[in-house]
């Protein structure tokens, strides 16, 4: 037996409808019909997959993240430094090139929650991510090089 795909990740929202706002704004998430589970929960549609918020109190985890791919990168970023909400403190900086040419993005939500957003191709980003990214601060080898968030079979060998 095995897991065939990932369905939903679940995070926590201390304001449900101040998040639910922020997913649509942001990532034109859609919210969808949700089951009544006794406490206040929104289901939210990205692609096929979906994101549940669910409303409970303490804080999000400082590390733990869910990471979205994203159809344009300087709007949002532009977006994420309006509002404030690029996070410094997890991964010691807001914006990374990572091997592969990608660029890494992390901010936080109304939550607290850690979000991650990747865009494929540093140099289709405009001058300011392109200024502002910063290549990972640990020495990558050969192997490290290869590495991708982006799944396919020209950069990762199969096990």
């Amino acid at each position: 037996m095995t897991a065939t795909s990932l369905n939903h990740v679940s995070i926590s929202a201390s304001h449900l409808q101040e998040s639910v706002d922020f997913y649509v704004e942001l990532f034109g998430l859609q919210p969808v019909p949700t089951p009544n589970f006794g406490l206040p929960v929104q289901w939210m549609r990205i692609g096929d997959l979906q994101v549940h918020l669910f409303e409970r109190p303490g804080a999000a985890p400082s590390h733990h993240h869910l990471a979205f791919t994203v159809d344009e990168i300087d709007e949002l970023y532009e977006k994420a430094k309006a509002k404030q909400i690029l996070d410094d403190e997890a991964f010691g900086y807001h914006l990374y090139k990572l091997p592969g040419n990608i660029v890494q993005m992390y901010v936080r939500d109304p939550g607290g929650n850690l979000l991650e957003l990747d865009w494929p191709d540093a140099n289709r980003a405009g001058p300011a991510v392109r200024r502002d990214l910063r290549p990972l601060p640990n020495a990558q080898n050969e192997e490290n090089m290869r590495s991708t968030l982006f799944l396919d079979k020209e950069r990762v060998s199969s096990p």
